[in-house]
């Protein structure tokens, strides 16, 4: 074995699931896993660019995620490939479950962005949140999802991700 190789970092299946469906399945380094929390390091797993209007998202870019067993979202950092910070997307989640080297994650639809420099914080979807029907089939859920949301929106408003993510 090189001295290369061992320095790798284990590798993490990522697999993020909605409405039952695998959406995308990309693998990530394994940066920590304290029990509670675990952070992977993985670059842009869409095909292409993906252009919201208020960030793009490109082949290059490297994201540094935040995962929690005992909260209802994750956190991401994103960076460009060249190491600038774009800022932080968040996904409303169910509570992430780690099995072996496979990290599931149940996305709930809501979303929030904070830019770099904080100037731009915004809800995303919760139109598509309302039309899941998630408040009728499971309304704890529905109810812990939309804290969380409530939660990342004061975190990002008041600079609390560098304490959150340290």
């Amino acid at each position: 074995m090189s001295a290369n190789s061992a320095d790798r970092l284990p590798q993490l299946d990522v697999v993020l699931v909605k409405a039952g469906r695998t959406k995308i399945r990309y693998t990530g380094e394994l940066l920590a896993d304290d029990g509670t929390r675990l952070a992977v390091r993985a670059p842009w797993a869409g095909s292409g660019v993906r252009d919201f209007g208020f960030v793009r998202f490109e082949p290059g870019d490297v994201f540094t995620e935040y995962y929690w067993r005992d909260r209802w979202y994750a956190v991401k950092e994103v960076r460009s490939g060249t190491g600038a910070l774009k800022g932080w997307y968040c996904d409303v989640t169910r509570p992430a479950l780690r099995t072996g080297s496979e990290l599931v994650v149940e996305d709930l639809d809501l979303d929030l962005w904070r830019s770099a420099d904080g100037s731009d914080v915004r809800r995303l979807d919760e139109d598509e949140f309302a039309e899941s029907g998630l408040g009728d089939s499971d309304p704890q859920a529905a109810s812990a999802a939309l804290a969380a949301l409530d939660e990342l929106e004061s975190l990002a408003r008041g600079g609390g991700f560098t304490a959150l993510l340290a």
